[in-house]
């Protein structure tokens, strides 16, 4: 077994502030959950078309909890379709687009299905398939990539 240079790894918090700067979206507090496979984005409008006869989703984000006057637009091809199970059993046909992740001054493209997570703490999950590679998650600290902005009330 190859022996990993943590040195070399991103060390991240339980929660982070992150930016997917492709759909317009400079920063979203998101959940790094490894027990999650897939990431998640809150979508509260989602409508699929297609351009040139490629599928496409348009779709819309609060990327605020608790915010729902700061609306993004957003469109993306839809690089795949996956059937999700959440924490509480329910199964959801989803939606799956490639962006980027930004973090720490570095970009990553990853995978994303699209839900509504309106009655969830928080706006995106950063699943363990996009931390696969390069990430070191220390489950008691928070924000340790920076930009802490000032947290929603409902927040600790």
């Amino acid at each position: 077994m190859q022996k990993i240079d943590e040195s070399q790894l991103c060390h991240i918090g339980w929660r982070e502030w992150l930016g997917l700067p492709l759909l317009g979206i400079s920063a979203i507090k998101a959940k790094v959950d490894t027990g999650a496979r897939t990431s998640a984005l809150h979508a509260f409008y989602t409508e699929r078309f297609e351009r040139d006869g490629i599928p496409w989703v348009r779709f819309s984000v609060h990327p605020e909890q608790g915010n729902s006057q700061q609306e993004i637009h957003c469109e993306a091809p839809i690089y795949d379709e996956r059937m999700v199970t959440d924490s509480g059993g329910h199964r959801e046909l989803r939606p799956v687009i490639r962006t980027q992740l930004s973090f720490d001054g570095a970009l990553r493209i990853i995978e994303l299905t699209l839900t509504d997570r309106d009655s969830m703490r928080f706006r995106m999950l950063l699943g363990r398939t996009a931390m696969r590679q390069g990430f070191l998650v220390s489950p008691g600290k928070s924000f340790m990539l920076g930009g802490t902005r000032d947290l929603p009330p409902d927040i600790p």
